[in-house]
């Protein structure tokens, strides 16, 4: 699988409606800076919020989305280095680079070993990284997820309506996944999810998990999945901000103590030209050529 990397201007905040881009096959757009967006790919409306803590440039919680191999496959990255703020905004580019250096990994367990192998060379002691990387393959309508030691992402089945935990009944060892930066050999585990029109997935890091409901109790997984199964998610462009409302609403503090992202994505049925289809294998073939002419 190859990419070329695309340099993007990243929208900035706008509360009410998200910057609508197109994605086109073969870029790659991310970053930790405030940004409020719509993306369209093949099988796949996606929406991304992020807000630095204390409005600042940039963040500790790295958003990232790549569409390459003719469309057909899209990955995600949502991320948040421990700290918060411009103190570790550096250290949060840093991993975005390490993404984009490590996209060719078609195995995403083995791309989400190698960011952990690679970052302790750009992080300074003690520091780490939750992660949830996720890989559509739009032929099938598959999603993998690789959590490393991230808030568990939420599921929307669109017949029930119903939102649950992505990972539920998969085997422990996939919910347990170390965050990255924390040993050297995490044993990542991925599952796999079949996305049919309008299911969703919705990610975020842990100032939404964190934040203290009305009687100041901790959220937790289970209480961030009860609010948005109290919303309107009819309207996916209006999910996010109602979610931001509805937990601010629950204590003045919740979601001013940390950078803030939430990662938004529903299936919507369609596929990839019938003609990118036919030139997917003889771009992968070109990609191995290149890469064995290379290292002759």
């Amino acid at each position: 699988m190859t990419t070329q990397p695309i340099q993007k201007q990243i929208p900035t905040m706008n509360a009410s409606q998200p910057v609508d881009e197109k994605m086109q096959c073969m870029e790659v757009w991310g970053g930790n800076k405030a940004t409020w967006s719509q993306f369209s790919v093949p099988g796949l409306d996606l929406w991304v919020h992020s807000e630095p803590f204390r409005s600042s440039d940039g963040g500790g919680d790295v958003y990232y989305l790549s569409s390459c191999a003719s469309g057909r496959i899209t990955r995600m990255l949502l991320a948040d280095v421990s700290g918060h703020g411009a103190s570790v905004a550096p250290v949060a580019v840093a991993l975005r680079d390490l993404m984009r250096q490590n996209i060719n990994f078609i195995k995403q367990t083995h791309l989400v070993a190698s960011l952990n192998s690679q970052f302790e060379s750009i992080a300074a002691t003690g520091c780490f990284a939750t992660a949830v990387v996720s890989t559509f393959f739009s032929p099938t309508r598959t999603l993998s997820v690789c959590n490393a030691g991230h808030p568990l992402p939420l599921f929307r089945d669109a017949n029930s309506g119903l939102w649950r935990s992505s990972v539920a009944g998969t085997d422990e060892e996939a919910r347990n996944n170390m965050p990255i930066g924390i040993v050297d050999d995490g044993g990542y585990r991925s599952t796999k999810l079949r996305l049919e029109v309008n299911n969703m997935v919705l990610t975020y890091t842990d100032s939404l998990s964190e934040s203290m409901d009305v009687d100041g109790k901790m959220l937790g997984t289970q209480g961030v999945c009860d609010i948005v199964n109290s919303l309107n998610s009819l309207s996916p462009e209006l999910l996010i901000p109602s979610l931001l409302a509805a937990i601010q609403g629950l204590n003045s503090d919740n979601l001013l103590s940390d950078d803030t992202t939430v990662m938004l994505l529903r299936a919507n049925g369609s596929g990839v030209r019938f003609t990118e289809n036919l030139k997917a294998p003889f771009r992968i073939l070109k990609g191995l050529w290149q890469t064995c002419f290379r290292s002759a």
